[in-house]
């Protein structure tokens, strides 16, 4: 049996869904955030030793890292599913996006997240216009125009097809879920962006995305669902 440890809000949230879209079953471990830090627990550290998740564990093979995972997951047990045929120009940008998620989309919208908390938090009371200062400073010069930049190329490439790695539905469009949502919730990704936000209206539509949402709990970056 897979076995799933699942922090709230976190990126493994993706893992979940990919393992509802493959129909596979597994078992989650829920672990939650801390309300004051938002740092994962340090019984997470028992798993693997940076403490951080998804951590997946399918019998003597334990593995962290999203795209890794994706990748296990979807080599392993896919049967063909969900990736574009080897040796295709989609098989390469199905392998572009899954790098590409976390390697340089979700560099400044952490960046980002990083700021917004500086500018509140608890500090000396002469020191608070400095802190905000320079946190506002540093979005607007550098973390801002960066996260711009890639939104613009991103609505540009999900422009071509609606997924990101050709005509069809993949794991890449899973990875590249986080750092869109995350951009939705505290960037400059709105309507405006049309191409992405209808992405992210398709994916939210879809039932093992939905069925995931129900398994892991608590996830703050998609808005609930009417009805």
């Amino acid at each position: 049996m897979i076995v799933i440890h699942h922090l709230n809000n976190s990126r493994s949230q993706r893992v979940l869904w990919l393992l509802e879209e493959l129909g596979l079953p597994y078992e989650l471990v829920r672990y939650q955030r801390d309300p004051k830090t938002m740092l994962a627990p340090k019984e997470l550290r028992a798993i693997h030793p940076l403490g951080k998740s998804p951590v997946l564990v399918d019998g003597d093979i334990t593995l962290a890292e999203s795209g890794a995972i994706v990748e296990y997951l979807v080599g392993r047990y896919g049967g063909g599913q969900l990736r574009p045929a080897a040796g295709t120009p989609e098989a390469l940008r199905y392998s572009y996006f899954l790098h590409y998620a976390e390697g340089s989309a979700m560099p400044p919208l952490l960046l980002k997240l990083v700021f917004i908390r500086m500018e509140s938090a608890p500090v000396p009371f002469f020191a608070k216009p400095i802190a905000r200062m320079l946190a506002r400073g540093a979005q607007k010069a550098f973390v801002d125009p960066q996260i711009k930049l890639h939104l613009d190329y991103l609505e540009d490439e999900i422009g071509r097809t609606g997924w990101f790695a050709g005509n069809e539905f993949s794991a890449a469009d899973i990875q590249m879920s986080f750092p869109l949502e995350a951009a939705s919730s505290r960037a400059a990704l709105d309507a405006t962006r049309p191409g992405l936000h209808g992405f992210l209206e398709r994916i939210h539509a879809r039932p093992a995305y939905r069925k995931a949402l129900e398994r892991g709990g608590d996830y703050d970056l998609v808005p609930a669902r009417p009805g």
